[in-house]
């Protein structure tokens, strides 16, 4: 059953299709859209994998906010210019799940939502309930189809943070991406009536009840072994080690102050009348290809890393000592990730000068100072560049026992970014010995003081544990009823022996 058949255009509806016209075109859309040339640069095909480098886009767009001081949701939603960015890759997303369906996307504004669908919690307020899209169309006869309300994972990555939760309208957990949250909606996972499946004759009964508990034991593993893949997922295109380092050519040299305090001035802002950050890696991860695909240009550092640069700038954890001397390493420091940042090798191959180098251990001194007084950020950054074998000794399995020492002693003081680091630690044996069960520990701990990303995975293992305990239950009930069924076919048999 068509859309049209269904329910008739919306307003929204016919903005959507104006938006992606304008954008294939390359029109602007009404009123202008931040980072157009961006999403043309993440090949917008309309595939799932589409989802994941606009993801990358979104957070390139909040680390450079970050960076630049222009962080502040409410300015940024009041601007046109970034509400329709937000609403084009909602349409977008919307388009990509309806094409999952095989069906088309029906949008629907809070007047609809609100005549439809009464049931909903929405709140006037709250811009990212402010629509949401239908995509299925086998329910449409019945006004029961799925609903999405895409501008949710879109506000949740660039602005969510342990301060600023998203609480979904529809209940349960926001994803923390377009690709995620259009992927839990995939018709082979969120409708199972969905199914194209044919009818298949079993000979028996037994066969019958094999058939009914293969499925669930399926499921229950493929969910343990979706979150063991989160946990234990470690980026192995990245060396821990670093080698010997030579000295830099001319054009690296000049890109880092030569001080040990170079400028941090925010990213240069265009001339428009719309707050906007330069972009310091989209441009090179995301360029055009053509069909298929090529992978996105590899970090030069560790994912656990770059993550924890991340929570750092993002994540508050209130300091009493050492925040001047922190303040002043990271100074310098920011200035070479920056540059790392923008290489297309492993951060062990990039070369800096002997006054860079300098720069830098007097940087790493001083975050050591900041560590000493008991500056949980500074042990966590100094921890990574020690695990990195960057450190101020060339020891390395020295710097590894001493960085896991200070990620310990900050996750002992109740940071949950050393909390979730250490348990990345454990989980992936990085400078210790592979341990899940410590690595669980330090998950929950992250978890219970707020740490996002750590708290979903906790909700994931433990779902994952329910769906076991239930097909055990299961397979304990069929046990019984198979022994109960072979105890009545013994009796009748008896029964007509004797008779």
């Amino acid at each position: 059953m068509s859309v049209s058949s269904a329910s008739p255009l919306t307003p929204l509806d016919y903005m959507a299709a104006g938006y992606w016209q304008d954008f294939l075109a390359g029109r602007p859309v009404a009123g202008g859209i931040a980072y157009e040339a961006e999403l043309h640069a993440c090949v917008l095909d309309e595939s799932l994998e589409s989802l994941q480098r606009i993801d990358t886009l979104l957070s390139q767009v909040r680390r450079d906010m970050v960076k630049s001081g222009i962080w502040d949701e409410s300015t940024l939603l009041v601007d046109e210019y970034y509400r329709n960015f937000l609403v084009f890759l909602a349409f977008y997303a919307g388009r990509v799940l309806a094409q999952q369906w095989q069906s088309r996307p029906h949008w629907y504004g809070q007047f609809e939502l609100r005549k439809r669908y009464s049931e909903l919690p929405l709140s006037t307020d709250d811009f990212y309930q402010h629509m949401a899209v239908g995509y299925n169309d086998n329910n449409a006869a019945t006004d029961a189809r799925p609903l999405f309300f895409a501008l949710e994972p879109i506000g949740l990555r660039l602005f969510g943070h342990i301060d600023r939760p998203f609480d979904a309208v529809q209940g349960g957990q926001i994803a923390s991406g377009l690709y995620q949250a259009v992927k839990t909606r995939l018709p082979d996972l969120s409708d199972p009536s969905s199914y194209h499946t044919s009818e298949v004759a079993t000979p028996d009964a037994a066969q019958s009840v094999q058939s009914t508990i293969t499925p669930s034991a399926h499921t229950e593993t493929s969910a343990i072994a979706n979150v063991h893949e989160q946990l234990k997922k470690a980026p192995v295109s990245h060396p821990l080690t670093q080698p010997d380092r030579v000295v830099a050519d001319t054009e690296t040299a000049s890109a880092i102050a030569t001080t040990s305090e170079p400028s941090m001035g925010a990213a240069p802002l265009p001339v428009d009348n719309h707050v906007r950050p330069e972009l310091t890696e989209v441009a090179e991860v995301t360029q055009p290809v053509t069909k298929p695909i090529a992978p996105a240009k590899t970090s030069p550092t560790p994912e656990m890393f770059t993550q924890l640069l991340i929570e750092l700038d993002e994540i508050e954890v209130p300091q009493t000592v050492g925040v001047a001397e922190y303040q002043k390493a990271c100074k310098v420091l920011d200035q070479f990730e920056q540059h790392i940042a923008k290489q297309d090798k492993p951060r062990s191959q990039i070369v800096f000068s002997d006054d860079h180098i300098e720069a830098k251990n007097k940087a790493l001194q001083t975050l050591q100072v900041a560590a000493e007084t008991g500056n949980t950020a500074a042990m966590l950054r100094l921890a990574m560049y020690q695990l990195l074998g960057e450190g101020l000794t060339a020891d390395n399995e020295s710097d590894k026992k001493a960085a896991v020492d200070w990620v310990k002693q900050a996750a002992s003081k109740n940071d949950s970014r050393a909390q979730r680091l250490l348990s990345k630690l454990y989980y992936q044996g990085v400078g210790v010995p592979q341990d899940m069960t410590n690595g669980k520990y330090w998950l929950e701990q992250a978890s219970d003081n707020g740490h996002m990303e750590a708290a979903n995975l906790v909700r994931q293992w433990e779902q994952a544990q329910a769906l076991i305990t239930t097909q055990k239950q299961e397979q304990h009930s069929t046990k019984r009823y198979q022994l109960l069924f072979g105890a009545v076919i013994l009796i009748a048999l008896l029964i007509l022996i004797i008779v």
